[in-house]
């Protein structure tokens, strides 16, 4: 399950259509639901879903996923999530869709009735903050994470990581069941 995420858009300098189109990046700008695949420092790859409209550089990096019976940070952050995936720029423009193998399926219900819970609580369930790893844009508050989760990559500055037992993970990994 996909737990922590960050919006890049056109207008703003951290994205990669910022400055202009090219044969790069050519994916932000197409249709929303495709994975656009870059590499990042010449060895990483990091997956982005396009979303919005076509011809405008609008997308969503992947930061981190939790995962079943798995060591808990086996995906967190951008290059381990597409590690673990196996995804490279041999994905780039493929639909994300489950004909093609890879796709974005909706929150389980178990843990959309526990957020809701949370809210009633008066508990923040996803805590949004500003952007990570990167030197343009980074005071945007347009990174997303699932705070019960011990997966995330990097916690907000006072955000400490949850203990084993009050931490939620996917059924059938280390991490508890929410709390």
């Amino acid at each position: 399950m996909i737990v922590e995420t960050e919006a890049y858009s056109q207008e703003e300098p951290a994205c990669h259509g910022y400055r202009r189109r090219s044969p790069s990046n050519e994916t932000l700008f197409g249709e929303p639901a495709r994975f656009y695949v870059y590499v990042s420092y010449g060895i990483h790859h990091c997956v982005n879903v396009v979303t919005d409209r076509a011809d405008w550089a609008n997308g969503v990096l992947l930061r981190a996923a939790a995962m079943p019976a798995e060591p808990e940070r086996v995906a967190a952050g951008p290059a381990l999530l597409a590690r673990r995936f196996g995804l490279d720029r041999s994905h780039d423009a493929q639909p994300a869709h489950p004909d093609r193998g890879l796709w974005l399926a909706p929150r389980p219900a178990k843990l959309q009735d526990r957020m809701e819970q949370w809210q009633q609580e008066g508990r923040m369930a996803v805590r949004q903050t500003t952007r990570i790893g990167i030197s343009l844009g980074q005071e945007l508050p347009w990174r997303w994470y699932l705070q019960a989760c011990r997966s995330v990559s990097r916690r907000a500055r006072g955000d400490r990581t949850p203990p084993v037992a009050a931490a939620w993970a996917p059924s059938g990994s280390s991490g508890g069941e929410p709390a």
